[in-house]
C-alpha cells in the first residue's frame, strides 16, 4: 500500500515549545531517518536515563535559532552536523498503522500530552521526564502494526508507568524531611491557552496548591482526575487506560473531585493582580516592615517551605500572619549580596526566582486570595530547582 504523506511539526532546538494545554516540550534536534528525510532525533531528550539494556539518551547537537540540527554524510564519508531549515521539515509516512520512519516523529508529536500527564500525575519534572523517557523506549520496542490511534495508546502507556512511579515515590514522600512540595514547572499560561477559559482550566491544573491537594488522592483516583479534568478525556477511554469497567472509573473520578474541591482553596490567578502584590509583599518584607506585611496577609496566612532538608527552611509549617510576617522580616534581616532575582511565571502563576551566583537557590511564589496573602510556598530543594537553571 502506498503511504499517504503527512506533515510532521519540527521543533526549534535549544528552547522550550508550549503546546496546547499540557504543559512544556523541552526543544529538540533532528536526525536523518533510514529514507533520507529529516526526522527528530531518537529518544527524548534531556536527562540520560539507562533501563536494563538500552544505551543512554545523549543530548542533542545545537543549532541556531529558527534551525534544526542534521546529521549528514560528509565527503569522507564521516557524519557531520548541519543547519536544516524548518521551512524543509520532513514527513512521516502512514497507511493506517505506525509506519517504521514515523515511530519518531509520532512520540514528538504527542510527547507534550505525555509529559503534561506525568508532570501532574508526579508533581516532579524529573520523575516526568523519566516516564515519557520509559513510554519512549516502549513505544520504540513495541509491536506498531495494530496501533490504530498513537495518542489514546500513548496516554495508557504513560499513565500507567506515571501509577506505578507515583506507589514508589509515595513511600519515599513519608520520610521527606519538612513539608514536600511540587518541583516548580516554567509554563506559560497565555501563550499556551490565549482563551480565557482554557486558560483557567491549564492553570488550575498545575498550581502549587492542586498538586499538593492531588498528593492526598490514591494514584489511580489522582490519574482519573488529571486525565478527566485537565484533558478531557471521556470516561470509556479512561476505562480503557486503566483497565476498569466505566463505572468504576466514574466513581474513582467522583471521589476525587469532591477531595479536590474540598481541600484546594482558589487562589486568583489574575498576572498583573499577582504581580503586583507580589512585589509590595517583597518591598515590605526587605524593608523591614512588619506593620506593611500584616497588612497583606490574611489571618490565617501561612508560610509553607521545602528545603527536603538540603538548605535552610523551616521544618514545619508556620501559621498566622503574624508568625509569618515575622519570620519574613527576621530572614531579611540578613540579605544576600550575591543574590539576583527574576519574576517569572511558574505553575500558572507570578514567582520570584533567587539566584546565587548564578545557581537557581530559591523560588517564592504567592497564594493569593480576597485580594490578600493566604499562602507563601517557598522551594529550597536545590534537587527541585534544577530545571530552573537556564530560566
Amino acid at each position: 500500500m502506498t503511504p499517504v504523506r503527512t506533515a510532521v511539526r519540527c521543533r526549534t532546538a535549544e528552547r522550550t515549545v508550549n503546546t496546547g494545554l499540557f504543559g512544556h516540550v523541552p526543544g529538540r534536534a533532528a536526525d536523518v531517518g533510514p529514507t533520507g528525510r529529516a526526522m527528530v532525533a531518537g529518544p527524548p531528550a534531556g536527562r540520560q536515563h539507562v533501563t536494563g539494556r538500552d544505551a543512554p539518551c545523549r543530548p542533542p547537537p545545537r543549532a541556531a535559532r529558527g534551525t534544526v540540527a542534521v546529521t549528514v554524510a560528509s565527503r569522507g564519508g564521516e557524519p557531520r552536523t548541519a543547519p536544516f531549515s524548518l521551512d524543509n521539515a520532513g514527513t512521516a509516512g502512514w497507511d493506517g498503522g505506525v509506519l517504521k520512519d514515523s515511530v519518531t516523529e509520532v512520540f514528538e508529536e504527542h510527547r507534550p500530552v505525555l509529559f503534561g500527564v506525568a508532570y501532574r500525575m508526579l508533581g516532579r519534572v524529573a520523575d516526568a521526564e523519566d516516564v515519557v523517557q520509559d513510554a519512549w523506549l516502549r513505544w520504540a520496542g513495541a509491536d506498531r502494526t495494530e496501533v490504530r490511534e498513537a495518542r489514546p495508546y500513548l496516554v495508557r502507556i504513560t499513565t500507567r508507568l506515571a501509577i506505578d512511579r507515583l506507589r514508589q515515590v509515595q513511600s519515599r514522600r513519608e520520610s521527606y524531611v519538612g513539608p514536600w512540595l511540587p518541583e516548580p514547572l516554567a509554563t506559560d499560561a497565555a501563550g499556551t491557552a490565549p482563551d480565557t477559559a482554557d486558560r483557567a482550566v491549564f492553570t488550575e491544573s498545575v498550581t502549587l496548591a492542586m498538586l499538593v491537594v492531588m498528593e492526598s488522592l490514591s494514584p489511580l483516583e489522582r490519574a482519573v482526575f488529571v486525565l478527566r479534568e485537565a484533558f478531557g478525556y471521556p470516561y470509556a477511554e479512561i476505562a480503557t487506560a486503566l483497565d476498569r469497567s466505566a463505572e468504576a472509573v466514574r466513581q474513582l473520578a467522583g471521589r476525587a473531585r469532591r477531595h479536590v474541591e474540598e481541600g484546594t482553596p482558589r487562589f486568583e490567578v489574575d498576572p498583573a493582580r499577582q504581580r503586583d502584590l507580589t512585589e509590595r509583599f517583597l518591598a515590605a518584607a526587605a524593608g523591614d516592615d512588619l506593620e506593611g506585611l500584616l497588612s497583606l496577609l490574611a489571618a490565617d496566612a501561612r508560610l509553607v517551605g521545602d528545603s527536603g532538608g538540603k538548605a535552610k527552611a523551616p521544618l514545619r509549617v508556620i501559621e498566622s500572619a503574624d508568625k509569618v510576617a515575622r519570620f519574613l522580616c527576621a530572614v531579611a534581616r540578613n540579605p544576600d549580596p550575591a543574590a539576583e532575582y527574576t519574576f517569572l511565571e511558574l505553575n500558572g502563576g507570578i514567582a520570584m526566582l533567587t539566584r546565587h551566583n548564578g545557581v537557581p537557590d530559591t523560588v517564592l511564589q504567592l497564594g493569593i486570595q480576597g485580594g490578600r496573602v493566604q499562602t507563601v510556598y517557598v522551594v529550597r530543594n536545590p534537587e527541585k530547582l534544577a530545571s530552573l537553571a537556564a530560566r
